[in-house]
């Protein structure tokens, strides 16, 4: 029996050698990037492997395991690029549109945030997008082009002070998303980019906080000014530091995406660039949602050691009791 066990392992760790060599190749010889929902696959088949052999019987676990890795192998995406004849649309019409005007307005409690933060980040993410699009989509239906916008991974996962900018992204990407479907039968290809943090404009100046800080103080009302008191909304003005230190200043993993999204012959519908980008949205979608909450306490959390004035209180009575 341990003859026969010894064996079947043996038999997986062939097979594991093997598909692995036969995946870098393929990816070495395409130039495949590598990505987050590459290695998130990888790890599922390094699961269902040690499920296979310690749990299923031999036959059937070592079918099952097989055609993992090869439908594993077969959906490996190959950047094929457009050859100089596809591209002579490009000298002769609109080939592409790529949406990327963004503004954050403020990080804050959706609570305190004026409505004109809110107004601001859906007119410029979302509305503006819609109004050029629709300006230029007669002469992409034409080109048979591509439409490509520069969404956000804050658009399809919560993160907290990002309300209105969430918001405006998360509406964003609902249109592209509408329009895959609308211009499927022009046959015009549409590719969403949800990046994670980059060091961009988009954070604006510290003078640009410190005006904005200012505007919340004069819209708030008096008894949610008393709730969060002077020592949270003061910590507001240090948010724009600190969330840039968690953006990388290297943007050619999206200026890649955007060039496949506009030249491969089959460009993706969804591109997850950057640290986390494609992981953290999976996170929220599959998992509970306290694994979640938990995570994102400890990521994401802007105010991690400081509590409105209301709940300190409320935290020091309950002390006392």
């Amino acid at each position: 029996m341990e003859l026969v066990q010894c064996d079947s392992a043996l038999l997986y760790v062939v097979l594991s050698a093997l598909f692995t060599g036969l995946v870098i190749h393929k990816l070495i010889r395409n130039k495949v990037k590598i990505e987050n929902a590459a290695v998130s696959c990888l790890l599922s088949l390094l699961l269902l492997e040690i499920i296979c052999c310690s749990v299923l019987c031999g036959c059937l676990g070592l079918t099952l395991f097989i055609v993992a890795c090869a439908l594993y192998y077969i959906s490996i995406p190959v950047r094929r690029m457009m050859t100089t004849q596809d591209k002579a649309v490009l000298i002769t019409g609109l080939w592409g549109i790529v949406n990327n005007a963004g503004v954050l307005g403020y990080m804050a409690d959706g609570e305190l945030l004026p409505i004109s933060v809110y107004k601001q980040c859906m007119d410029v993410n979302f509305i503006g997008v819609v109004q050029v699009t629709k300006m230029f989509m007669p002469l992409l239906r034409k080109a048979k082009g591509r439409l490509v916008t520069i969404s956000s991974m804050a658009g399809h996962t919560p993160i907290s002070g990002f309300a209105a900018y969430a918001a405006s992204k998360a509406a964003l990407s609902m249109f592209s998303a509408v329009m895959r479907q609308d211009l499927f039968k022009w046959g015009v290809k549409v590719s969403a980019i949800h990046p994670s943090g980059f060091k961009t404009n988009i954070f604006g100046s510290r003078e640009h906080w410190s005006s904005q800080d200012q505007n919340i103080l004069d819209n708030i009302m008096p008894e949610v000014k008393e709730d969060y008191g002077v020592e949270y909304l003061a910590s507001l003005k240090d948010l724009h530091y600190t969330m840039s230190t968690f953006t990388s200043p290297d943007l050619s993993p999206v200026l890649e995406d955007v060039c496949h999204a506009l030249l491969a012959r089959e460009p993706y519908y969804s591109y997850t660039p950057g640290r986390c980008a494609y992981l953290i949205p999976c996170l929220f979608r599959y998992f509970p949602l306290w694994v979640y909450d938990i995570f994102a306490k400890q990521t994401f959390q802007i105010h991690r050691n400081i509590l409105p004035r209301s709940l300190q209180i409320s935290e020091s009575n309950n002390k006392i009791d």
